[in-house]
This record gives structure tokens, sequence and C-alpha cells, in this order.
């Protein structure tokens, strides 16, 4: 497996700056964030990381002495470029930024790099598609909050070779992540296809008048969502026999949403311009003060989770 050392992160937006930070957790790595606008790095880092400092998680002193290892350049020809051993890109979720964005690493890097996307729909397999050495590229779906969330989705490409996919996968456990292996490029990978499949059917019991969203969210989170941490799906239809999930399942999946286009209510919302937090209503009402305390309390959840703090 290749040595990792140098790190690139491309793009110093939120989840840039958050991969960066969790990237900091191992000593030996020296880390380069680039953008083409000037990002200021520590104060975003030190926003998304002071609970953690609040709650005595990370020290002050750590998280200063993490900072050293993280470098900022608008420079592609700069040396964090050119060196670089594994590089992670997180700009938009834009197909031909991102194959532009890899095009110019592949001038600039070594042949050697591997190079990762950090996206949670889009094609790693088509990003990566004019690419000359496509068998050391891999899709890594970090989940948001970047540096809360364990999981992260290593999606091999239709070129991804086994050194590339194994190295990638020690590296996301190495700086403390819960590295999952997907081995098909599938449209939503592996977690975003379970996350879907359960609001597709919860926004289906909105729209067919069964239980309102209030509703809906109550009985989710107090029920399967309370042991989920604990019992996952299959692990739980293992608990309670095969036989007794298919005998459930012979019966109930006729009558489970299983459209392939989406909800004509989440259409009408969209049309009327209820985009939740960005509109201020979608299945609920939100302002200001609500949108802070549901980021906060969510946060504060994980970390509780996490860390017991």
């Amino acid at each position: 497996m290749a040595a990792i050392k140098n790190v690139l992160i491309m793009g110093g937006g939120l989840m840039g700056k958050n991969i960066a930070f969790v990237a900091s957790s191992v000593k030996d790595y020296d880390i380069t964030i680039y953008d083409i606008n000037p990002v200021d790095v520590e104060a975003g880092i030190r926003t998304s990381t002071k609970q953690l400092v609040e709650k005595g998680i990370v020290s002050e002193a750590e998280l200063a002495e993490r900072l050293t290892r993280i470098h900022f350049t608008q420079d592609l020809e700069s040396d964090g470029i050119k060196n670089a051993d594994l590089v992670i890109e997180a700009v938009f979720e834009n197909m031909d930024l991102k194959r532009e964005t890899f095009a110019k690493l592949e001038a600039r890097c070594r042949k050697d790099c591997i190079f990762c996307t950090n996206s949670s729909v889009m094609s790693p397999s088509e990003i990566s598609r004019d690419l000359k050495y496509r068998n050391r590229f891999v899709g890594t779906h970090f989940w948001n909050p970047g540096h809360l969330i364990p999981l992260v989705e290593v999606v091999r490409t239709d070129a991804t070779d086994d050194d590339t996919a194994n190295t990638v996968m020690e590296f996301m456990a190495k700086i403390g992540k819960k590295p999952a292996l997907c081995n098909k490029d599938v449209p939503g990978f592996i977690a975003n296809r379970l996350q879907h499949a359960l609001w597709r059917e919860a926004i289906s019991i909105v729209e067919n008048g069964i239980a309102d969203a209030a509703t809906v969210d109550m009985a989710i989170k107090n029920s399967f969502g309370l042991r989920l941490p604990q019992l996952a799906p299959l692990e739980n239809s293992d608990m309670v026999g095969t036989d007794l999930t298919f005998n459930i399942h012979n019966y109930v999946l006729d009558y489970i949403e299983d459209s392939h286009k989406p909800s004509p209510l989440l259409t009408q919302m969209k049309e009327e311009g209820k985009m939740g937090f960005k509109s201020g209503e979608g299945f609920y009402k939100w302002d200001d003060e609500k949108i802070a305390k549901c980021n906060a309390d969510l946060n504060s959840y994980l970390i509780k989770m996490l860390y017991d703090k």
C-alpha cells in the first residue's frame, strides 16, 4: 500500500475544512487546502469545532497544534499540490467542475497520487471518465457534519484497483473514520439508498393523509429510530427470524411506496417555493432561531452519542 504523508483537500468550503480538521488528527500528515478564493481556514475550523472544545473533547492546545499542520493555498503550482500523496476533492456538486478539477490535478500531481472525490450522489466512474490513471481514483463520501459523522463510503469506480481501495480504506480508519467499501458504483452508494427509501415512505405517508409530518417524525424517533445505532436492520432481521421477515414482507410490500418519481407532494412544495430552511417553510415552518437550534441540537446529540459528553 502507498504511504500517505501529504494530503491535499481541493475546496475550502465547510466540508473541505472539516475534512482537513479530521485528517489533522494524525501527526504525520501535512495537509494543504486549495481554493480559488481566499479562505480563513483557522476561523472556519474553530467555528466547526467550538462545541468539541467547550465539552473538553479537543483541548485548545490540541486544536492549535493541529491547525499548524493545515495550510492554505490559491496556487495550483504549489508544493502542496505537486507533492500530494492523496487528494480529497470537495468542490461544488457539479460534474463539469469536478472533471475540470481532476484534469488540472492529473497534470500537476505525481503519477502515483491517489484521487478521491467527495460526492454524495455523483458517480466517481463518470467523474474520472477522462483521466489517464483511473485505477487510482475512488469516491469518498463524507457525511455532514464531516467532523462528527463517522461514516465515509469508499466507492470503487469501474477501474479502481485493489491497492487504491485498500489504501484509502486504511487512511480513513487511521484518521478515525468508519470506512465502508462500496464495491459497485451505483446511485446513492450504500447509506443514501437506505436513507431515501425511508424518506420516500415518510413523504408518502404524509401525502396520503395517513399521518402528518410531525407525527411521522415522532413515530420514527420513538420507535426503531432509537435502536438503529445499536440494532441495524439486518441484525434485527436475524433477531426476529428471517422467516418472520419473509412473512412480513410477503404481506406489506404490496402497500409500501415504490414510485420511481419524486412525490407529487414534494413536487408541489418545490413549485410553491417551500424549500425548508432556505425559504422558512417546508414540512415545518422555520425561522432563524429554530434553524440555529436544530443545527446546534444535532451537533450536541452527535457529540453525546460519540463521546458521551
